[in-house]
């Protein structure tokens, strides 16, 4: 009888509590608001301890064969860090295992162990990012899909490709190039498709071709508790339901992993040649360049290096670029391309007609493939020229390469006072640019010991380009480098709501946590340069 009224009496606190909570449902549970600020998150997220990813591991070990699983130093740290960003990871920020998955199925069994003990998870492919995307900030798991690199399918009639994310851009293009086709976007060398989808970059040909997000179709996901979704069928267009496709480029391997990818394909120029054209002003050649479009000539590429770079080129190069002499004025170079001579004979007379009135000089076209590829490579290679450069003037000079965006118009405004304020600082700089889209990057210069300062002017230019209507980040991405801007470019609210939807679809916050905005409240990560 004592056994069943105490029964009764469960039964009857049990109904009284549902319909309580039925009444007054708990906030944590079902959110008032559509948006999440970062005070809102009571607690710090709770990861798996030590014990746990022990018996994580081994689960892995059951279906993952030995070479696919490392837990070796130099891989920990490889995969924490690499020779391009600056962003580098604490010491305690390894991960505890690098796991190599050869296939989707494997991908998804993996993220369905870490769910269940609660193990963050950091995307890997390339390794290439500047803005320290992969640093492990809470240790757990790097999935590295770089083996996973098998182009799936092409449709030529379609002009699509269908792509594991373990591919890279270069082996893309030269796998397409006997079809007469390319991939549009072309970031710097190393790149695969999944890193380049997740940071939505682009590269030289961008302002003719499109950023990521405007050459990724469709994309198959693996979710935070392994559930593998397709974000959309073949078809170029489709208006049917939300544009999942869109709300993973972009997401920095923070809503899911990429583990295929359709993309758009174009047919090559059938014609195609490189012109460049020096001019003594940064606002000459940015004219020059808004005068070409109002035109309507829609030009492959175009990029700016101003003459600080192009002094770095002169002294660096000693004629190796095809044995020619390079001036050290601001220069613009073009790929000017058609489908037969007689069209892009009327390109090459329009932009050098529109050039010399906008007071350009030294105009010249390669034609040649030897001629083009030997100019062409001096913007490929800038980077590493300029690193030398520093080298040769400061044997312990450090480098900070940055990127953001503004409109083209303010492009010459924005690069004379980020000139101005980092040399004004006792430090060197120079810059390049994807001009034809606003997008520029300057490499800072400088001494170790001066290291403040060099923080202090890139965060000038990234402030400056929000001031002038400009974005963070052109095609770099957010990661950590850029994330404490965020909120002053879009607001606390845009960020909020990206907020979110990283709680909607990653409750447990596992992926790619502390990337793009901060997840934990309490959080006191200081970036380690």
């Amino acid at each position: 009888m004592l056994f069943k009224t105490s029964m009764n009496r469960t039964i009857a606190g049990g109904y009284a509590t549902f319909n309580y909570l039925k009444q007054n449902p708990p906030n944590d549970f079902f959110p008032a608001s559509a948006s999440t600020p970062l005070k809102d998150l009571t607690s710090s997220p709770r990861y798996a301890k030590e014990p746990e990813v022990k018996l994580a591991i081994a689960e892995m070990a059951t279906f993952l064969k030995p070479d696919q699983m490392t837990n070796s130093e130099g891989e920990l740290y490889n995969h924490s860090s690499n020779s391009s960003t600056f962003h580098k990871p604490n010491d305690t920020e390894r991960p505890y295992v690098i796991a190599y998955p050869h296939d989707t199925q494997e991908v998804a069994e993996i993220v369905k162990i870490c769910n269940k003990y609660r193990i963050p998870m950091v995307p890997y492919s390339g390794g290439t990012s500047i803005e320290g995307h992969f640093i492990p900030t809470r240790r757990g798991v790097c999935i590295d899909v770089s083996r996973m690199d098998k182009i799936l399918a092409l449709h030529e009639d379609d002009l699509d490709v269908v792509v594991q994310p373990g591919v890279g851009w270069q082996d893309l293009g030269a796998y397409l190039d006997p079809y007469g086709l390319m991939f549009g976007p072309d970031p710097g060398p190393g790149a695969c498709i999944g890193g380049m989808v997740a940071t939505n970059c682009s590269g030289t040909r961008a302002s003719r071709y499109g950023t990521m997000k405007d050459n990724v179709i469709a994309l198959t996901v693996v979710l935070s508790d392994g559930t593998i979704i397709k974000t959309k069928n073949r078809p170029r267009k489709s208006s049917a339901g939300y544009n999942l496709t869109g709300l993973f480029v972009g997401s920095e391997g923070t809503l899911g992993i990429i583990v295929e990818a359709t993309l758009k394909l174009t047919v090559k120029p059938e014609k195609e040649v490189v012109a460049v054209v020096n001019f003594n002003s940064l606002g000459e050649a940015a004219k020059t360049v808004t005068d070409i479009f109002k035109k309507g000539i829609a030009v492959n590429a175009v990029e700016l290096m101003d003459d600080r770079q192009m002094k770095c080129i002169k002294e660096m190069t000693d004629d190796v670029h095809g044995g020619r002499k390079w001036s050290d004025k601001n220069l613009l170079l073009f790929k000017l391309g058609g489908v037969s001579n007689t069209v892009l004979k009327d390109q090459i007379n329009i932009v050098s007609s529109i050039c010399k009135k906008n007071g350009g000089f030294n105009i010249e076209i390669a034609e040649s493939e030897a001629d083009k590829e030997a100019i062409w490579s001096v913007r490929k290679t800038q980077l590493w020229t300029s690193i030398d450069w520093a080298k040769k003037i400061m044997p312990n000079a450090r480098a900070w390469p940055t990127d953001v965006a503004v409109p083209v118009s303010k492009l010459p405004k924005l690069i004379a006072e980020t000139v101005e304020d980092i040399e004004s600082n006792g430090l060197m700089t120079t810059v390049v640019g994807h001009v034809g889209d606003g997008n520029i990057h300057a490499l800072v210069i400088f001494p170790p010991e001066q290291i403040d300062v060099a923080e202090k002017v890139v965060k000038n230019m990234v402030k400056r380009a929000i001031e002038n209507e400009g974005t963070v980040s052109g095609e770099h991405g957010v990661g950590i480098g850029k994330r404490d801007f965020l909120e002053m470019e879009l607001g606390e609210e845009a960020v909020n709501v990206m907020r979110r939807l990283k709680l909607s679809l990653d409750s447990k916050m596992l992926f790619n946590p502390d990337k793009i905005f901060k997840i934990d409240p309490n959080e006191d990560r200081v970036d380690n340069y």
